[in-house]
């Protein structure tokens, strides 16, 4: 049976110079059959200073289809599945993905979410930016008091998730009926 590292670095070569970079691969043994996972993502818009400000785009349908396509195609030209029966399955990170590397805090800019930190506390804010080392989030203030500006480490976080959000600050009906409506920050 193949390996990640086989499955990721197959996955790298063949995607590796097109729109999506490749973000995790697993193989799982289920029975006689192998279940590949790749995770695809956009890359993050990063700035000169190293850090994201812009949320990152949501990988399409037809991005998905055709990356598979193309992994499909490779693993049948290679010897890297041998003999072994595979499912393969390619899709982005998703929401309730947990956040562990900088690439997830990257292209959650914009986003609301909710950190554990290694001290035990929980913070829940809005990414303003991120870097390589930390993120920074807009945490609203409580009982009447101004909302802060935090910057957090990674080191210091032990869990981090994006807090889904479904409801819309906006009332103008046009931006009502956006899939992609920024929500308003309650302060």
């Amino acid at each position: 049976m193949p390996t990640s590292t086989t499955i990721l670095s197959l996955a790298e070569s063949v995607l590796g110079h097109g729109p999506l970079v490749v973000l995790d691969a697993t193989v799982t043994q289920m029975g006689r059959r192998a279940v590949l996972k790749v995770i695809l993502d956009h890359p993050a818009a990063v700035g000169a200073d190293g850090r994201a400000t812009t949320p990152t785009p949501a990988v399409s349908l037809d991005e998905v289809a055709a990356a598979t396509r193309l992994l499909e195609a490779a693993l049948d030209d290679s010897d890297a599945m041998g003999e072994t029966a595979y499912t393969l399955e390619v899709s982005s990170p998703g929401l309730d993905r947990p956040l562990r590397v900088p690439h997830g805090y990257l292209r959650n800019v914009g986003r609301l979410l909710r950190l554990t930190l290694r001290n035990g506390t929980t913070v829940l804010g809005r990414v303003g930016s991120a870097g390589v080392e930390d993120v920074v989030l807009a945490v609203p203030g409580e009982k009447g008091r101004p909302g802060s500006e935090r910057t957090i480490p990674y080191a210091e976080v032990a869990r981090a998730v994006v807090d889904v959000e479904f409801t819309s600050g906006h009332t103008d009906s046009e931006d009502a009926d956006d899939a992609d409506v920024d929500v308003a920050e309650e302060a």
